[in-house]
């Protein structure tokens, strides 16, 4: 069983960095209306864009076209910001990467020699607060002029992928445009969306990756404001585990009562009266949904949900103030999870280091099943694993790509076919993908036993 540990205070440098950068903006807005008539060329623009949530005071989420006239303003007017496009999906819609640093936007290169922090937002197309707080904060960071934040982003590289799924949220669906469900399609890679996501993570190597989504609360059985979950997947490596489960659960989860809002542990059903827990809903340990893949490819993966459902009276009159409150909070998380991720950068570089070395180790169990929370069957337990797996050039030809996509290595033979080793940084995920065992593989390779 799993114990939460207490919570140690916030840091008084990084509540004051919380605290910067959630009114730099709205000085910066103050001023604007003030000294607008004076305005001078763009360059040191003084008025940020904003939303058509916040310009509608919450009766209204942004829509499509207004991010993409809100993305081009905040790629024109700052110089810490690179828009690029990473995919287009099914219905042609564009999939976009904000690129944030200081003093200016990160390359893969760059960002390496900092922490790197992914936001994902918007996987799910009628789940909309996530976005919209996605867009104010990347908006803060490009704007502020404080001291704090310039240090943040000169050690902290932000990626914000906006909207993962366009087409979805133009429909107001969970799926994208063929009714996929985005978030089981971190293995597979059979949708665009799945594939710029996984691209970004193969490019920029991201320490954190921070997936924002929304639930329907159902009293009294999940009725929290706010609930986090961790990568589950066993095979993620001892200290990315840990720092993903800290900062859930002490940092994140910490922040957002502070605010005064309630929170949990996402997926299953608990009754309060009793503490049965009932219906399973989280797919905890499955490597296809994106905190899971996220421990796989050594990030502390998080996954931050906000609770649509009215809490109050007010909110059920004024439907506004219950996506002001979703929007609030999700802010809250992110700010705490970019407080983490400059406290503890040093933590985080050890153990997602650590994690690549081990795949190199080619060392111990490989588990196809199980999750921290639910120990695996005997029969999902590969304790011996192989040295590889041999793909017929039918096989490599069908799933190269993916392979591409994911970052794992393939040695390709001189007759056709390849060789996937196990000896390589993303060691656990090749059988997950190449096991006939496995749950949602790629392919049936062949093991084998001494690679040459």
């Amino acid at each position: 069983m799993l114990v939460r540990a207490p919570r140690a205070p916030r840091p008084p440098r990084a509540a004051r960095r919380v605290a910067v950068l959630r009114t730099a903006t709205l000085v910066a807005c103050a001023v604007a209306v003030v000294l607008a008539p004076f305005a001078g060329p763009p360059a040191e623009a003084v008025n940020p864009p904003r939303t058509g949530f916040e310009r509608s005071g919450g009766t209204r989420w942004t829509s499509p076209r207004e991010e993409a006239e809100f993305l081009a303003t905040v790629d024109e007017e700052s110089p810490r910001v690179a828009v690029d496009r990473i995919g287009t999906t099914e219905q042609g819609r564009p999939l976009d990467l904000v690129r944030i640093g200081a003093p200016g936007p990160p390359t893969p290169a760059r960002a390496a020699r900092g922490s790197v922090v992914l936001l994902v937002c918007a996987q799910h197309g009628d789940e909309p607060a996530g976005r919209e707080a996605c867009l104010t904060r990347l908006r803060d960071l490009a704007y502020a002029k404080d001291a704090a934040t310039r240090r943040f982003l000169a050690g902290t590289a932000v990626l914000v992928i906006p909207t993962a799924n366009p087409d979805g949220l133009a429909a107001g669906t969970r799926g994208n445009g063929d009714g996929t469900d985005v978030n089981r399609d971190h293995l597979a890679l059979e949708t665009a969306e799945g594939r710029a996501i996984a691209a970004v993570i193969r490019d920029h190597r991201p320490d954190v990756i921070h997936d924002l989504h929304e639930f329907d609360s159902t009293a009294p059985y999940y009725a929290k404001d706010v609930l986090t979950l961790w990568p589950r997947n066993l095979n993620t490596r001892h200290g990315v585990h840990r720092e993903a489960r800290h900062l859930a659960r002490d940092h994140v989860r910490g922040a957002v009562e502070d605010a005064g809002h309630t929170s949990g542990v996402y997926g299953f059903w608990t009754d309060p009266r009793t503490g049965a827990r009932g219906r399973q809903i989280a797919g905890d340990g499955q490597e296809r949904i994106l905190r899971n893949t996220a421990g796989l490819k050594h990030a502390a993966g998080l996954l931050v949900e906000s609770r649509v459902g009215a809490l109050t009276d007010d909110e059920r009159d004024d439907p506004a103030a219950g996506r002001r409150r979703r929007v609030t909070s999700q802010l809250t998380a992110l700010d705490a999870t970019f407080d983490y991720a400059a406290d503890h950068r040093g933590r985080l570089a050890t153990a997602t280091a650590a994690a690549r070395r081990h795949g190199l180790a080619d060392t111990g169990p490989v588990f196809l099943g199980g999750a921290d929370n639910e120990p695996p069957e005997p029969g999902e337990v590969i304790a011996d694993p192989p040295c590889g797996y041999a793909l017929d050039a039918g096989q490599y030809e069908a799933v190269r790509d993916e392979l591409a996509l994911h970052g794992v290595e393939a040695r390709e033979r001189p007759g056709g076919g390849a060789l996937v080793r196990l000896r390589q940084p993303l060691r656990a995920l090749v059988p997950l993908l190449l096991d006939q065992r496995a749950g949602y593989e790629l392919t049936d390779g062949r093991p084998v036993e001494r690679c040459r």
